[in-house]
């Protein structure tokens, strides 16, 4: 069976690069910056790559972000990656404060890392790292089941969300000694930190998860 999955184009992310990973999926992605499209898709990925405050304005000028929370009303599976997933909250810090979708309560700050001999962690994170269960149980009916326990996905990123609710935080991951937050999920809305679609097989088992809801 071939799935519908609406990308959101606002002008943030890597929309290409996502489209190829959900063909090999065997979806059938379509790439729209029309609300209405938007707003009544069968699955949404909002994408995002840069600062937090950039693509929180592309998103309101093009009238994308009424659509996406009128998307999210319908109870349909949604799928924020990196800077899509951090959109999501309430705010977020980088150059300043910025108004998010507040889907989650929380903001989104710079990570303050550092290692064990109490010495800076480099920030920004890039590389390959895997997630962890936030809480016993954190991955069950998520992506997380189809890619499996072990698998290693890309992260780009230096600014993390911190969630008022740790039941939103599913999976974590870290940065030196800190623990900072790699997904967030409640009912059918789910946010990574890194690129599935810049992770491989087992970026693409994610992906396949996410159209399996």
């Amino acid at each position: 069976m071939t799935l519908n999955c609406t990308i959101v184009d606002y002008g943030s992310g890597n929309l290409f690069s996502v489209m190829e990973s959900l063909k090999r999926c065997n979806a059938s992605p379509i790439l729209s910056s029309d609300p209405d499209s938007v707003a009544n898709a069968d699955r949404l990925i909002l994408p995002g790559v840069g600062a937090f405050g950039r693509a929180a304005e592309q998103l309101r000028a093009t009238g994308l972000d009424a659509a996406v929370l009128r998307y999210l009303e319908r109870e349909r599976p949604f799928l924020g990656i990196c800077v899509g997933m951090q959109l999501l909250m309430e705010t977020g810090e980088e150059f300043g404060v910025h108004r998010g979708l507040g889907v989650f309560e929380g903001t989104v700050s710079k990570i303050a890392a550092e290692r064990e001999d109490g010495k800076p962690e480099r920030v920004p994170v890039i590389g390959w790292n895997t997630p962890r269960e936030a809480f016993p149980n954190s991955f069950d009916g998520t992506p997380f089941a189809t890619a499996g326990p072990g698998a290693a996905y890309y992260f780009v990123h230096s600014f993390a969300v911190q969630c008022a609710s740790k039941a939103a935080a599913i999976a974590v991951t870290d940065v030196g000694t800190t623990q900072v937050t790699a997904a967030i999920a409640r009912d059918h809305i789910f946010g990574v930190q890194f690129h599935p679609e810049r992770s491989a097989l087992d970026g693409q088992s994610f992906l396949a998860g996410f159209l399996q809801l």
